[in-house]
This record gives structure tokens, sequence and C-alpha cells, in this order.
């Protein structure tokens, strides 16, 4: 009796204990957070930007990122946590700044 509605064999689910892979929008997007959250306490947000670091490490080691994904957060966190107070809040409103595939510009390249 294959024709049976009831017998029907339901589709493959994910388990419940498979990890959801993050892109890197969403790794930005909470770097994006944690500055605008805490922009008028540079301070408190470079605090957990060191600590965002450690969980791309860690995130990376257990290949829930991937290497270009962590150097493009890692430059973003550089510039945060070596910039003046008075950049801090530029570095905030450049949309550029906060897409996927932003580089930084060398300045001291020169180009043709």
């Amino acid at each position: 009796m294959g024709w049976w509605p009831f017998n029907r064999k339901s589709t493959p689910r994910l388990k419940a204990n498979e990890p959801l892979m993050k892109d890197a929008r969403m790794w930005i997007s909470e770097l994006r957070d944690i500055c605008e959250r805490h922009y008028q306490f540079p301070e408190e947000a470079r605090r957990q930007i060191r600590q965002m670091q450690v969980e791309w490490n860690d995130a990376l080691q257990a290949g829930f990122m991937n290497q270009p994904t962590r150097e493009g957060l890692q430059s973003r966190a550089f510039h945060l946590l070596t910039c003046e107070d008075e950049v801090w809040m530029s570095w905030l409103d450049n949309l550029d700044f906060w897409k996927p595939g932003w580089k930084p510009i060398d300045e001291n390249q020169n180009e043709p």
C-alpha cells in the first residue's frame, strides 16, 4: 500500500547538534554592534574587541570560519584598536569599512 498518504517518509532535517555556520557579514555585524553599543566609551569597545579576537581564533581552529574572513576581521580590529578616540567615530561612520571585502588602502604604495 505505497499510495497511503500517512506512510510518507519524512524529509531529512538538520540534526540538532550540527553547528550553523556564520558568514562574513554576520561576524562583521557582531563587531559593528559592539562598537556602536559603546561608541561613547571606545576603551570598553576595545576590551570587547580583544575578547572577540579570541573567539575568532577559536572559530577558525574549529572550522567555523575561513581564513579570509578572519583576516578581514583582524584588519578591522587592528584599525579600531590602534586609532585615537577622535578617529574612532570616523571608522564607525565609514560605511565602506563595514562591507565584506574591505581592504585598507596602503598610503605608502605609489600607483602608476
